[in-house]
């Protein structure tokens, strides 16, 4: 049963879980479940999903419940009209806010703008030793993408030399193993948080939002961040 964060007569919003892919995919036949699927046969109707979020991503997944809404907030998203708010944990102590101006490179070969802007919720650092480190640092931030490449926000953290923890292949081995081996944890530490936009109807200011769900609960208290 998935968790319904919002619904109306043209849209509803469920809180993902890690793991869970939105639709079906060549890439991923080892599974037969999909988020699509599960909220059609939850609700007993057709659902349609506005935007992506990557498979190992938890957090807010946008679907409408008919043609019309759903080319309509597709339109949103591709102008980018709809505020996404994501929370991470990464690797290392981050600056208390930084712009990301960074083009990225699609498989095809085409670079596309890209820019993120995060602020730093918070740092911890453990009395873990980690490679050649006595201790192991990381921070838990707000992103803020603008665009909406492919993995923008797991190449943008890469690239700054925080890596996303969990993310594979764009983050590091060594934290990955890391965290296998400390918390047996392998779930990649990215939340979709929060989406606002107007409804393309009525010009209502939405608001949706969601908690995050339990294995990123569980990292934050593993790493002490003090987090309500």
């Amino acid at each position: 049963m998935l968790e319904i964060v919002y619904r109306d007569a043209d849209l509803i919003a469920i809180n993902k879980p890690h793991g869970l892919l939105v639709h079906r995919s060549f890439i991923a036949a080892d599974t037969s479940e999909f988020a699509v699927q599960i909220l059609r046969d939850q609700i007993g109707q057709k659902v349609y999903p506005v935007h992506r979020l990557d498979r190992k991503t938890s957090g807010v997944l946008l679907f409408a419940l008919n043609d019309r809404m759903n080319s309509l907030m597709q339109m949103q998203f591709q102008e980018g009209k709809v505020d996404k708010r994501y929370s991470a944990i990464v690797r290392g102590f981050t600056p208390d806010y930084l712009e990301i101006d960074y083009p990225l490179k699609r498989d095809d070969g085409v670079v596309q703008d890209a820019f993120t802007s995060f602020e730093t919720v918070q740092k911890t650092e453990l009395d873990l030793p980690s490679g050649k480190h006595p201790t192991s640092r990381y921070s838990l931030v707000d992103l803020h993408p603008t665009t909406g490449r492919m993995h923008q926000l797991r190449k943008h953290m890469a690239h700054i030399l925080h890596p996303i923890i969990g993310d594979r292949p764009h983050g590091c081995n060594k934290q990955n193993k890391f965290f296998k081996e400390h918390f047996e944890m392998d779930s990649m530490l990215l939340h979709a948080r929060e989406i606002k936009f107007y409804h393309p109807d009525n010009q209502t200011f939405i608001s949706i939002s969601a908690d995050y769900q339990p294995e990123f609960k569980r990292m934050l208290n593993a790493l002490n961040f003090q987090v309500s």
